[in-house]
């Protein structure tokens, strides 16, 4: 098992302050609220008429494919939404947090004999291309979201390729703990002992915004990681939702959205890192006690 810190990132409010599909809606004069009021009917509306069972959380991708072929989205595709990431509305502190906690470590000569290192990861119920284009991915590991494949011309969005709902959220941190997105022939599935994984559970970080990353904080959190919520300045309805998640022990620690060096934020974050490496730097020096002590006589 390497000695590598994961912190693994929601995107939509937990990284900016909305959702990543806002400049689209402006840049086409389409009403987001009257599209996301659509999106939310739609799981009654396909079991009441046709007795389907529709994924809440990824339907929306239906209704953006239905735009998109009705003209209402006319010509977005995979390089258009591309573009879309340099327009996301990030939070004080985002991108500069990723850039301190991944260079934080690098002057603590331990941290470089044990190999101790810092990456971030995004898992997203968004559209992975927008993260594609944004300056994070200077920063980040690997991304998981959802991926659309256009039609033969490449003119236009046409079908689902792949999801993330909030409950996959979960296969993506065991992923990222087997290391599925460095190791070829390893697979979610794959029996791994738990020294050959890549990522430590007792070593991730995971920030996101509410009560829809449940599955994702449970996981974590009784693995031994460390779980954190980030909530809107000012916004009682979203501070009383990350308070719940405290309370019900799904979080560890929660604070306003401002990720600036000297916020609640920035700083319970940078010591979360700080005390992981401490511990990884304890196992590594306990193994070598272990390994090295002197033989004694037999009595």
């Amino acid at each position: 098992m390497k000695n590598i810190i994961a912190i693994i990132w929601d995107f939509d409010k937990t990284l900016i302050n909305g959702y990543m599909q806002d400049p689209i809606f402006q840049d086409y004069n389409v009403d987001a609220h009257e599209f996301w009021t659509e999106v939310n009917a739609l799981p009654k509306k396909y079991e009441e008429e046709q007795h389907v069972k529709v994924n809440p959380d990824t339907i929306y991708l239906n209704q953006f494919i239905r735009y998109a072929k009705e003209g209402k989205f006319k010509g977005l595709n995979n390089a258009k939404l591309k573009e879309y990431g340099t327009r996301q509305n990030f939070y004080a502190g985002i991108p500069e947090i990723f850039k301190h906690t991944k260079e934080m470590l690098k002057n603590d000569a331990v941290c470089e004999e044990y190999n101790i290192k810092v990456e971030h990861y995004i898992v997203s119920t968004g559209f992975a291309e927008v993260v594609r284009g944004t300056e994070l991915m200077d920063y980040v590991e690997n991304i998981w979201g959802c991926e659309l494949i256009e039609d033969d011309n490449h003119e236009c969005i046409s079908e689902i390729g792949f999801t993330i709902d909030n409950l996959t959220k979960t296969r993506a941190i065991f992923e990222i703990n087997k290391g599925v997105n460095k190791e070829k022939d390893i697979t979610v599935n794959s029996k791994l002992p738990h020294e050959l994984r890549r990522v430590d559970f007792h070593n991730m970080i995971y920030i996101a915004d509410g009560p829809s990353d449940v599955p994702a904080f449970s996981v974590v959190k009784a693995r031994g990681g460390a779980t954190f919520a980030i909530y809107p300045k000012g916004d009682e309805k979203a501070f009383a939702q990350v308070e719940k998640l405290r309370e019900d022990d799904r979080i560890d620690m929660f604070a306003e959205a401002d990720y600036s060096e000297g916020t609640t934020a920035y700083m319970w974050i940078c010591n979360k890192v700080k005390e992981i490496a401490e511990s990884i730097k304890q196992k590594e020096n306990s193994k070598r006690v272990g390994n090295y002590s002197t033989p004694t006589h037999l009595v």
